[in-house]
């Protein structure tokens, strides 16, 4: 069992930044795929970006490219989120989900995650 922990989010105003972080605790995340999704008001949950194990592979959603990034830290059993040039759209609450999985792979796909934090809001300001 994996339990997760996401922190870090909060009211921005457009233009800004936030760096969310998930915290794991049960066992270890040093081989699992790591993904970040967030869920708007009345929409479904969608990718925002993932990173594998080992190679640290990433992918992130369109919608997203150039402006967040996704990082982990194994040592200290967490995964971040970087934001940046935040935009209205953006808000959301995050999720952060872990899977075990093999090496180098990670996946854009709700399904393909065990594990889910309780999520953490962010909201930007026009």
């Amino acid at each position: 069992q994996v339990q997760l922990v996401e922190s870090g989010g909060g009211l921005v105003q457009t233009g800004g930044s936030l760096r969310l972080s998930c915290a794991a605790s049960g066992r270890t995340i040093s081989t699992c795929a790591m993904g970040w999704f967030r869920q708007a008001p009345g929409k479904d949950r969608e990718f925002v970006a993932s990173i594998s194990w080992g190679v640290g592979n990433t992918a992130y959603a369109d919608s997203v490219k150039g402006r967040i990034t996704i990082s982990r830290d194994n040592a200290k059993n967490t995964v971040y989120l970087n934001m940046n040039s935040l935009k209205p759209e953006d808000t959301a609450v995050y999720f952060c989900a872990a899977t075990p999985s093999r090496y180098g792979v990670s996946s854009a796909l709700t399904s393909a995650y065990d594990y889910w934090g309780q999520g953490t809001q962010v909201t930007v300001s026009s």
